[in-house]
Parts: C-alpha cells; structure tokens; sequence
C-alpha cells in the first residue's frame, strides 16, 4: 500500500441514521487504535484531528453503554495510548472499557498514566496484566484504592473532560515523615473527621462504600471471576464436580508425591503399595506390586481410593516407570481414571457409534453455520453495499451451507431413530390422500422427461393410518421423490396403495416398481445411482441413504420398507380395524398381500 487513505475515506463518508452513525464509530475506533496513526505530514495531522473531532460528534448522538460495548468488542487492535487518554476522558463506563481493553507498552503506559483523570487512574486497579512498574507508579500517584469509592462519593457522578489530555504533572508530593511513623494516629485523624463532617460511624461509611462498589460493578459491566472481592459470604457453594480422572507421580516407595491441583490434598501422600518382602508377597501380589518389583508399566490395573467422596470409590490406573540420568528408579508417572460399570458398557455397538455419529455432526455444524451467516451477511449488505457479483457469490455459498446443514439433519435423524432416541409420533393421516398429493406434484417434473408415475388407488379407500401427518408425509416424499429422480426417459412406474389384513393388525400397502437404474442394484439401500439431471431434492447423500432412513422411520411407525424383486413395498399400521375393512377391500387386500 503506497498510500494509507483509509481515513481520508472514512471521514468522507456522511454518517446517516443509527446504523451508520455506529459502523462510522467503529471504523474510527479501528484505524485511531492503532500503534502508529500520526503519520508526517501537516495534512495527516490535519486528518487525525479532523478524526478526534468526529469522534466526539459521535459519541454525542452513541449511548455510552453502547459506545463502551464496541470499545470492548475482541475484533479490533487497542495499541495507542492517544485512544486511550481520550476514552479515559468520557463516560465512566466507557473510560473502564477503554482502559481494561487497551493492550499498550511499558512506555506508553508510563506516559499516559500520569495523564488520565484521577477516577480512571483507579479503574487500572482492575487489571491483572500491568507490569509491576505501573504497579509501583500507581502507587506513587496515590492510586491505592482497588475499587471501592469512598464514602463521600456515593451517588456524585464526576465530569470527565473532553478536551486533549493534559501534559504529565509530577506525582503527589509525599506526606510528613512523621504522618509516616505513625499511621494508626492518621487513620484516628481521618475516621474523626470523617465522623465530624458526616455525622456517621466509620462502620457506616464502609458499608455505603461497599454498596456503592457493588453498583458500580453491575453498571461497568466488570466480569466477577477477575473483580476484587470482599470475604464477606456472599460467594455461593459451588457443587462439587465429578471428578472423571487425574494425573500423579509416585515416588520409588510407591507413595503419590504429586498429582493435579484440584485433588492434589486429597491423594498426596497415599500408597499405591505396602512394603513387604518379596518372598511373603509371591503368593498374594497384586498387578500393582508385581509391576513396582519388576518396574514394568502398569495397564489397566484396578486400585480403590479411599478418603473423600470426591475421589472414593474403583479407580483403574495406568502408569509408566520413570527413571533418572544415571538409571536410577524414581518411581511412576501416569493418571487415574474412573473405572466403568456394567451399565456404561451394556449398551449395543451401534448405539455408541450413533452417538459419535451425533457428536460429530454437532462439531460439524459450527463452522458450517458460520460461513452461512457471514455469506449471507454479505449477500444482504447488512454491513454496507457490496458488488452484485460477490452478493451472487454469497449466496450460491449460503445455499450450499444449508444443503449441507439439511444433509447433517439428515444423519442425526438416522442416528437418533436406529438408537430408539427418536419415534415416529402417533396420530392420523390419511395415505391416499398424501400420496395423490406427492405424485400431482411430481408430475410435471416427469412429464418433461415423457415419464411417469400411474397411480392405481381406489376413490373410496380407507387408509388413514395411526401417525402424525407431518412425518408420513415427509416419508411418502422421501421414497416417490427418490424413485421418480432416477426414473429415465420415457419409463413409467406403476404406484398401488391398498389396504392389507393379516396379523396382529391391518396394514396400508404401498408397493411401486423400481426404475432401471435402481432395479439392477444388488443392495438398494445401498444404492449409488444418482440423478443426471433433476429439479427433484432426493437429500444430499442420494436415494441409496434415502431409502435407508425411510426404512428407519417406517420400522419406527412400526411398519416396514422392504425390496421385493422389482418392486419397492412400503407398509405402516392403519386405523381400522378388519372388521371395518368394505368386502371389496378384503378381497384385493388379500390378493396384494399374496
């Protein structure tokens, strides 16, 4: 980049309405925070005031929580201390903001320090990342004080200035040398005043400082985990976790003379083994013992823990023998780990791989989901116009990551349904109508490839079977949809729903023939014939995996989805009963069911 205009082109720009007065803030906010912004030059120093100017023009028409909400935003780069001594200068919510985001160095803190309004100096208390220089200058400048205000402070919201930072001044003189021999005399001096001036007792007055902190830590939005607190009991008890493993060293006695910090007290000093001669323990050695004695690795042994409940309980254990520079045994590094129970380990292989299947789709879908949002970001120019060819580009992407996203749906439904996690909901719907439906709607898809589907449904059927319509109907369109996508030229297919009687219940029929392309397959459900060209969306996998996840709905509608030679059969529970079948129906039902 020969020239750096990106200024010059932000403050061009006439910022109207809310959204463009606060991506103008923002874009300010990332050029001023850089290290180097005061290029030579009358004209660039020229640009940068103009940039200040504008600034304060917008956080005029900005709420401060909103202006200190960007300031915190982790997308931007806060190295310069100009930023920084002007934002100290606002709002106390956007002064706290600034100066616990702002990443300067040594140098530039040093500088600025002495610069900031005496308020902000105390927000800098807060920060857990200062070199212990600046820890040493706070101190010198009187900045002692790590967040609660003092008594006669509460409720007086103090000014900040917004003109340019004043130059450094020297810090606070020091007090007496005998002031400094003699501190309880001061603390004396100043509860008295305190008491003579307010009329309230120094208990009084921390309370009110305490209250006063406690507000102002709400409203400044300070994160709790990393703000001071007082031992005061207002921390609530949190339960205590599951403790699932952790490490250890053991010495060459066998006792633990480490382990992980969180049961580092409760395991210390425990012995893995009891010192006795090997003749006496030859017999009765465990896997444990043989392991020390002969200093080979330990693999899945078993050893109880006692103690706490935290750690009580079955434990298997796992360590390698450690040894020093000279050869010598120093004893054993590994780690503990919860043994499983029967139960853990009960359930059938396919379940357990369904549910890796499951945690890798959720590991999946983030990213996917991410580049969806941030192309269609672009393709609605929600952050400012963008060329029609990017926008045309965005949105080709925004609609692959949500043939993406349906084909992982897709998975999980098949994952949940093979492990029992998900069943089809009962209900009512009506089959013939549904199919009538579906085949209508593929129709003219077909006819411009002079095929077809040929339904054979009698008009006074009745075949309302007992689940919900929404998941028959996406189960009709799964299977007629897959097979009219493969259907060639001028290749008809004959479709027949009937009814069925047998046993335990009457059954609906629906059996269709099977395109060339599918009929040759040996395995249908695994099929890899795909569409040439078709407008029909079969899934993202094709009609091999479509037809696998129909049969899991259908086995879990408590019907079924089986190959019959030629033909595809498709059969779910009805509502009525045999007795309530018309004779007519009888008939051909038991003439489809030979």
């Amino acid at each position: 980049m020969f020239f750096d205009d990106r200024l010059a082109t932000v403050l061009r720009q006439r910022a109207t309405g809310e959204t463009g007065l606060r991506t103008q803030y923002r874009q300010l906010l990332d050029l001023l925070g850089k290290s180097r912004v005061h290029p030579a030059g009358r004209k660039h120093q020229s640009l940068v005031a103009a940039a200040w100017l504008r600034m304060d023009a917008l956080a005029e028409a900005i709420p401060a929580d909103e202006r200190a909400a960007m300031v915190r935003e982790a997308g931007w780069r806060f190295r310069s201390a100009d930023l920084a001594a002007h934002l100290a200068n606002q709002e106390p919510e956007v002064a706290v903001a600034a100066l616990s985001r702002a990443e300067l160095s040594l140098e530039d803190w040093t500088a600025l320090i002495p610069r900031l309004p005496v308020r902000a100096r105390g927000f800098l208390r807060l920060r857990r990342d200062l070199p212990l220089d600046l820890e040493g200058l706070l101190d010198r400048l009187g900045v002692h004080d790590r967040g609660l205000p003092r008594p006669d402070a509460v409720g007086e919201a103090e000014s900040f200035s917004a003109a340019p930072p004043a130059p450094l001044r020297p810090a606070p003189a020091r007090e007496p040398e005998s002031s400094a021999r003699h501190p309880q005399r001061r603390r004396e001096r100043t509860a008295q005043a305190d008491r003579d001036e307010t009329g309230r007792s120094e208990i009084s007055a921390l309370v009110e400082r305490i209250a006063q902190f406690r507000r102002e830590r709400s409203e400044n939005g300070i994160d709790a985990e990393i703000a001071p607190r007082l031992p005061l009991g207002e921390l609530p008890e949190l339960p205590e976790r599951p403790i699932a493993g952790f490490g250890f060293a053991a010495d060459a006695a066998g006792r633990i003379a480490w382990a992980s910090a969180d049961v580092a007290p409760m395991v210390v000093g425990t012995r893995l083994i009891v010192p006795r001669p090997l003749e006496s323990m030859a017999a009765t050695a465990s896997a444990i013992e043989r392991a020390f004695a002969r200093r080979q690795p330990i693999l899945g042994a078993s050893f109880v823990l006692g103690g706490a409940p935290a750690i009580a309980g079955e434990w298997t254990l796992d360590a390698q023998p450690d040894f020093s520079l000279d050869g010598h045994f120093t004893g054993y590094v590994g780690r503990f780990r919860r043994a499983l129970t029967q139960g853990d380990d009960a359930g059938p292989r396919e379940a357990r791989e369904a549910d890796r299947i499951r945690q890798l789709l959720h590991e999946l879908r983030t990213p996917v989901t991410a580049v969806q949002g941030y192309a269609e970001v672009i393709q609605q120019q929600l952050f400012g116009p963008a060329p029609n060819e990017y926008r045309a580009l965005a949105a080709a992407i925004a609609a692959d990551a949500a043939r993406i996203l349906a084909g992982f749906d897709e998975l999980d439904r098949l994952a949940r349904l093979e492990t029992g996690a998900l069943a089809i909901e009962p209900g009512e719907s009506d089959l013939a109508h549904l199919v009538r439906r579906i085949v209508e709607q593929l129709a003219p898809v077909l006819e411009t490839r002079s095929a077809g589907i040929e339904l054979a449904l009698s008009p006074d059927a009745n075949l309302l079977v007992a689940c919900d319509g929404e998941d028959v109907e996406g189960l009709l369109w799964r299977v007629l949809a897959s097979l009219a996508a493969i259907c060639g030229a001028k290749e008809r297919l004959a479709l027949r729903v009937a009814p069925v009687i047998g046993l335990p219940g009457a059954l609906a029929r629906l059996e269709c023939t099977l395109p060339a392309d599918l009929a040759r397959e040996d395995d249908l459900f695994a099929a890899t014939a795909r569409p040439a060209e078709s407008v029909i969306n079969t899934g993202l996998f094709g009609a091999g995996f479509a037809f696998r996840l129909a049969r899991a709905e259908a086995r879990a509608a408590g019907g079924a989805l089986t190959r019959d030679g030629d033909r595809l059969v498709l059969t779910l529970p009805l509502l009525t009963s045999a007795a309530e079948l018309p004779g007519d129906h009888q008939g051909s039902a038991a003439q489809a069911a030979r």
